[in-house]
């Protein structure tokens, strides 16, 4: 809709973006060329294609533009001036335009040269509808959301939900916890947990944040019961365990049908969810139900619910789910950095 809009307006329209981590080089294989010939489809006219974001040709080209023409450039990341926020790079990058406009929240995380120096040169500068949107519905979560508000972890690692758990637990009602994360806080309160995925030396981390939730008075749930095997295949024996202990040489790789009834009790009486994570390895199919149950609870509530980026917009896309949220977002560390309280680059450039 952004570009869309800016054609409308009759600007000349000169798109820069990434793809993959060529590191610097020009590799063909990230080559942003068949972006051009998709966005021809979508916008109905032809698009021109610079295979080098900088050439010295690019500037005549845009001279002779005529009003709602858009012009696509090459890779930025073929360039190490990008990665590096060179101030070089985005100054050649400025004398494209006269307004900057960034609607790539899923990058906003990112001190590169397109996100961070570029706005910081460019006087007229603002975030497109996408961008908007996305701080908006993240922005409602952490200064005022509807009661009860409910947040869904899933995910192997503590550490990497460490700084959003901190950030949430004075906001929110309930946690639920499930992924190989919940193996650490089972294993931090003293339960059997096989050979799960625990994560080294985390276990006075978990314990810590288990006592926060306490002192904030927030409900943190984990897993009464799991879904267990000896590997993780899909013609692997599986089976569920009565409680949430786990017998030595079992792994759990989804969480079990009691825990998916508690958490889907503590979803439908939230106003607000927020899902961050896959609660098992929804991957592999035998080790998807949870996930699966978790997702359609979600969707069916009527309140305000956000899937918060990585591998939970994988799996609702798995499950044709993607429509029947109130916000998916398509940022993962972004989202994540964002809803951690973290300033980031990209938008703090546009706020100058």
């Amino acid at each position: 809709p952004t570009i869309q809009y800016a054609i409308d307006q009759n600007a000349k329209v000169i798109l820069a973006s990434h793809l993959g981590r060529p590191k610097g080089k020009n590799e063909k294989e990230f080559s942003l060329e068949p972006i051009a010939q998709r966005l021809l489809f979508h916008l109905k006219k032809e698009v021109l294609f610079s295979e080098d974001c900088v050439a010295h040709g690019n500037r005549k080209i845009i001279q002779d533009m005529k009003e709602g023409d858009v012009f696509l450039l090459e890779n930025l990341r073929f360039h190490p001036g990008e990665e590096a926020n060179s101030e070089h790079f985005a100054t050649q990058l400025s004398k494209y335009c006269d307004v900057y406009i960034d609607d790539a929240f899923g990058a906003v995380h990112r001190a590169h040269a397109s996100v961070d120096a570029l706005p910081k040169i460019v006087k007229e500068k603002g975030g497109g509808f996408l961008l908007k949107k996305e701080t908006e519905a993240l922005s409602g979560l952490l200064r005022s959301p509807k009661r009860p508000f409910t947040v869904v972890l899933g995910g192997s690692k503590v550490s990497d939900k460490m700084e959003l758990i901190k950030n949430l637990l004075p906001k929110v009602d309930t946690m639920l916890i499930g992924g190989a994360m919940a193996y650490t806080f089972l294993k931090a309160q003293g339960r059997k947990v096989g050979k799960s995925l625990v994560e080294e030396n985390k276990e006075v981390l978990a314990k810590n944040l288990l006592e926060e939730a306490q002192q904030h008075q927030v409900e943190f749930l984990l897993p009464r019961d799991h879904v267990i095997a000896q590997e993780l295949s899909e013609s692997a024996f599986s089976q569920i365990t009565s409680d949430s202990t786990i017998p030595d040489g079992w792994m759990g790789l989804d969480i079990g049908p009691k825990t998916v009834e508690l958490f889907t009790k503590a979803i439908q009486k939230s106003e607000t969810v927020l899902w961050n994570g896959p609660v098992g390895a929804f991957e592999v199919n035998p080790f998807s139900v949870g996930t699966l149950k978790i997702a359609q609870a979600i969707s069916q509530n009527r309140g305000c619910t956000v899937v918060g980026g990585g591998d939970s917009v994988s799996a609702i896309h798995q499950f044709k789910l993607q429509f029947k949220f109130f916000h998916v977002s398509t940022g993962g560390g972004a989202s994540l950095e964002f809803l951690e309280g973290k300033t980031l680059p990209g938008i703090a450039a546009l706020e100058l």
